[in-house]
């Protein structure tokens, strides 16, 4: 076993921060962008933006136009897989465990799934005829011929064809062709997918190798990869990516996604950044700290505070009700991230309002 890497905080945010692409060093394009992320979440939340916009839009900045994330869905550069939007010449390193597929106890969050497709091989079967004839279609054309209901504490109860797609979505049969607006069109995983299959053990190494370039340093990640490291005054062992060892950054103030990677593992964004922040929008409005859904506020290697800003697309304007400052902005600070304010609402094609 190697010896362990030992990182102080500001060296672990700023693996994290130069692993998401966040620095000064911008990727070439929308494509290098999503395959060194792995994934953009699929999120339709358009209090600001789509979560994929504010994502691209916060590494890319004016060379991203949303149309192009659009265009390479319809033409299949890219492809949604189980609400991410993965590139499409990722997919045979999942192939194989489609193939496999079990139905983990983690399934859906239920036991059964298995068992429940199992019991309904008619309906499965229906569902394939009908793609086989009719497909790309809406979820909404798609008769419910279940012999046992779909039963869960969930909201998904009782949902048999929602289910039934997700799982046959999951064991690889049946794949999102396209969108018509916010309305998923489904289609046999043929017809979409390459044929390529990687060998599972291959793959997971892989797909292991690329999570942890585009995350820099994890606590677990399965199969190891990269070396051991520790984080001073954080217990517990990481995972780091040697490829960002050489000690090189250069930062730059951004406005991120409330669903971007650099904050989504919350324990990890304690951690190592020391933020305090959640996602309000599912909050009573009494209850919110920052607003309904506040983009954290990312300075060279540190988050800094929280942005409460609204698109009001019928005044036309980026409506901005707060900027919250965890950490006191000094003069230089508060421009650069007015400037990322200012440089949002062009981008959204709206004027600005900003508090008195």
């Amino acid at each position: 076993m190697g010896a362990v890497v030992e990182l102080s905080r500001q060296e672990a945010r700023r693996i994290a921060v130069r692993a998401q692409l966040l620095d000064r060093r911008q990727p070439a394009d929308l494509y290098e962008m999503v395959s060194r992320l792995t994934f953009l979440q699929y999120d339709q939340t358009a209090a600001v933006a789509p979560s994929a916009d504010l994502v691209a839009w916060s590494r890319l900045g004016s060379a991203y136009r949303p149309a192009e994330l659009a265009e390479g869905l319809a033409d299949r550069t890219y492809v949604e897989l189980r609400g991410l939007i993965r590139p499409m010449a990722d997919i045979p390193l999942f192939r194989a465990d489609m193939q496999a597929w079990a139905a983990p106890d983690s399934q859906f969050g239920h036991p059964g799934a298995q068992h429940w497709v199992d019991a309904n091989d008619r309906f499965r079967q229906d569902v394939l005829a009908l793609l086989d004839v009719d497909g790309p279609v809406p979820q909404t054309s798609i008769p419910d011929t279940a012999q046992v209901p779909w039963g869960s504490s969930g909201w998904n109860n009782n949902r048999n064809v929602g289910t039934m797609l997700e799982c046959l979505i999951v064991r690889g049969e049946v794949a999102v062709a396209d969108r018509d607006g916010r309305e998923r069109l489904f289609d046999l995983a043929h017809r979409v997918y390459p044929d390529e299959v990687v060998p599972a053990e291959v793959a997971h190494r892989i797909r292991a190798e690329r999570l942890l370039r585009s995350l820099g340093l994890v606590r677990k990640i399965s199969p190891e990869v990269g070396e051991r490291a520790v984080v001073d005054g954080v217990r517990g062992h990481w995972r780091v990516d040697p490829a960002f060892l050489d000690g090189a950054f250069e930062g730059r103030t951004a406005l991120l996604s409330p669903l971007d990677r650099l904050i989504f593992d919350r324990k990890r964004m304690a951690d190592i950044f020391a933020f305090d922040y959640n996602l309000e929008m599912y909050k009573p409005a009494a209850q919110r700290r920052w607003g309904y859904y506040a983009l954290p506020i990312l300075s060279g290697d540190r988050l800094i505070g929280k942005l409460d800003a609204t698109a009001d697309r019928k005044q036309g304007v980026l409506r901005v009700d707060a900027i919250h400052e965890d950490i006191p902005f000094d003069a230089e600070t508060s421009t650069a991230v007015h400037d990322e304010i200012q440089d949002l609402a062009r981008r959204l094609h709206l004027g600005l309002d900003l508090p008195a």
